[in-house]
């Protein structure tokens, strides 16, 4: 297996979730070896690679910050590229955080594959988990351990008539994860959404890039695409934040009412367990 890229430049542009700005963002080939790699057009090309170490926080998206630049809500697309099968790529974009476009990963499914993937030189790494290891932060739980191929065991649970306890198994075969994962929209309750813009955050978000839920039911008129969509989206998650290690994982991740602080917490704490894994 050899690394891969997208084969041409490909863009899009859209609205921040948090921020509502609006950002003009362009994917393009990158050498192998480089990962992922944003780029702030805006601030002098200033790189900041999609790696753990850059985790600043994690409230209600994962945000990345090196020397005092930041960068917002990459999750999604992150996730969308490593479900995509692509290794390497150079993120441009204009602005503080990354579209969030429908709320999903399709949009940005679509957009690579109409980029198109090509073939590198170099052999894929991955990082192979021999061992468990774990988090656990106030009952949300999150460990990972080994496996033959990349597999997730999620379970959420949420007083709502809509969610209540939800669990999927999904494994990363191909085409799984266009199939099973990329359409889950990212979701929201009514009851934070003015605490929320209290904090300046939701800003760009609508019934256009978000489940809203109401305490018994959801203002959005379209209909949920999976009866499961809520744990469905965590997963998309989980797989965008695992993309901070830098390559893709062999192992099998467990996770329970886990989120973005708890994945992050897990891969840090796995990267410093130095006899957990090995690069093959």
């Amino acid at each position: 297996m050899n690394q891969t890229t997208i084969a041409k430049p490909i863009k899009t542009n859209g609205v921040g979730l948090h921020t509502g700005v609006d950002v003009a963002l362009k994917l393009k080939p990158a050498p192998a070896n480089t990962g992922y790699v944003f780029v702030r057009t805006d601030l002098d090309n200033f790189e900041i690679p999609a790696s753990v170490e850059y985790v600043s926080h994690c409230s209600y998206a994962t945000t990345l910050m090196r020397r005092g630049v930041v960068l917002s809500t990459c999750e999604h697309l992150l996730s969308a590229l490593r479900g995509s099968g692509i290794d390497n790529a150079f993120i441009e974009l204009d602005n503080i955080e990354i579209p969030i476009l429908d709320g999903s990963s399709e949009d940005w499914v679509e957009l690579i594959a109409k980029a198109g993937t090509k073939k590198l030189e170099d052999p894929r790494r991955t990082l192979k988990v021999l061992k468990r290891v774990e988090v656990n932060e106030d009952g949300r739980k999150m460990s990972v351990e080994p496996a033959d191929r990349f597999e997730i065991e999620c379970v959420i649970d949420f007083k709502h008539p809509f969610i209540e306890r939800q669990s999927f198994h999904f494994a990363m075969d191909n085409g799984s994860y266009g199939k099973q994962i990329a359409s889950a929209r990212t979701f929201g309750f009514t009851h934070e959404i003015e605490m929320l813009r209290k904090a300046n955050l939701a800003l760009g978000g609508s019934l256009d890039n978000a489940i809203v839920l109401t305490p018994d039911g959801m203002l959005n008129e379209t209909p949920l695409r999976f009866d499961d969509e809520f744990v469905r989206h965590k997963i998309l998650d989980i797989i965008g934040d695992v993309a901070l290690i830098g390559m893709p994982l062999q192992g099998k991740i467990i996770a329970e009412k886990s989120g973005h602080a708890v994945h992050a917490a897990l891969m840090s704490k796995l990267l410093k367990t130095e006899d957990a894994w090995k690069i093959v």
